[in-house]
């Protein structure tokens, strides 16, 4: 392109033509195809050799929304489902900042110690308005990040406890098939992913700090009846009597409660993740607990009843999917929202109008 500022009008003006701009892309860099997916016989005998990386890839199938990916997924559970079964299913939770993830990076070296295999699924919080996680909880687990009998799979909870919840337990099924013995499961803090989590582990851990105010303020009575532990963190050097006089304000409340499903008694430990103090009196409770759920059967029935209730969660949410995600429902939805909006038409009516209208199409 000629430039007008180098016309003979214009003396003493000159623009240089310039140098010629090297390539955006690297001409020395290989592009690299992308691997395709493996087959779900491959993915089935990977697991079952226990091969981390098929393992991977099965979860990201298992959490993946495409249709294709969920069909794969599903078949590979199918035949995960009869592997599986064999592991501790531990859920962790507790208020925020209450040292969940450096508690559990002390609790799993302290299992593998005792031999077996550790996997960590953490359910990490996502941004209400970006739906968008950091998925931080890995770094903040360095010991057990690079030990070669763990392994560590963070969850975007992305709106979605319920489907996150689903996913997790699908999770489950395949880190067991792949030889894990020791389930963790750690949730976004004490809120309502807590029912969800409950309903797919076999031992509930409550992780409580002292020396915070009043400590059965916060937290909720529901959390409180589901929990089969109560553990107080941070008890060391000056914080000794504060954690204390927690455990027995809490032993105390947890007389107030009616008595467990199991007939277990729930028990309130002190200790200290960051100094690894009071770590295998912890772990003798929970070997403790599991003993008295075999011996009296509550373990096989529990394990039945979660089954069952998870069958009825996956209709829920197939039904709720399939329902909004039919186009002409959608469109219906949204002039009916805005007769809403306008005040032209009730809440209740344009809902029963929407229904209507789907139940009379699958008809």
């Amino acid at each position: 392109m000629e430039h007008p500022e180098n016309d003979k009008q214009y003396s003493g003006l000159t623009v240089n033509s310039g140098v010629a701009q090297p390539p955006s892309v690297n001409p020395y860099a290989v592009r690299r195809r992308r691997k395709p997916l493996p087959t779900p016989g491959e993915l089935v005998e990977g697991i079952l050799r226990g091969d981390v990386t098929m393992l991977s890839r099965a979860v990201t199938l298992v959490e993946s929304l495409n249709p294709d990916h969920q069909a794969i997924a599903q078949e590979v559970i199918e035949k995960c489902l009869p592997h599986s079964g064999r592991s501790r299913r531990i859920g962790i939770t507790g208020v925020p900042g209450a040292g969940k993830s450096t508690s559990i990076d002390v609790f799993g070296l302290h299992v593998l110690r005792g031999g077996g295999k550790l996997a960590v699924l953490a359910i990490d919080p996502s941004s209400e308005r970006t739906k968008g996680s950091i998925l931080g909880d890995k770094t903040r687990m360095e010991k057990l990040a690079v030990h070669p009998d763990a392994f560590i799979r963070p969850s975007p909870s992305a709106g979605s406890l319920g489907g996150v919840a689903r996913k997790t337990r699908e999770t489950i099924i395949l880190c067991e098939a792949a030889g894990f013995n020791n389930i963790f499961v750690e949730t976004v803090g004490v809120g309502q992913s807590e029912t969800a989590v409950h309903s797919m582990v076999d031992f509930f851990l409550l992780i409580q700090l002292a020396g915070t105010g009043d400590e059965l303020q916060g937290i909720k009575r529901g959390i409180m009846e589901m929990a089969d532990g109560i553990v107080i963190n941070k008890a060391d050097g000056d914080n000794i009597p504060r954690a204390q006089l927690a455990q027995a304000q809490f032993r105390n409340a947890l007389h107030l409660f009616p008595p467990t499903a199991s007939g277990w008694v729930p028990e309130v430990l002190t200790y200290s993740g960051y100094y690894e103090i009071g770590i295998p009196e912890v772990w003798d409770m929970i070997d403790r607990y599991f003993a008295f759920a075999h011996r009296n059967g509550y373990f096989e029935k529990r394990r039945l009843e979660q089954s069952r209730y998870w069958m009825y969660e996956t209709i829920n949410e197939t039904l709720r999917t399939k329902f909004y995600n039919d186009p002409d429902v959608h469109d219906l939805l949204v002039d009916n929202e805005r007769r809403v909006l306008d005040n032209r038409l009730s809440s209740f009516v344009a809902a029963r109008n929407v229904l209507e209208f789907y139940f009379n199409k699958e008809k």
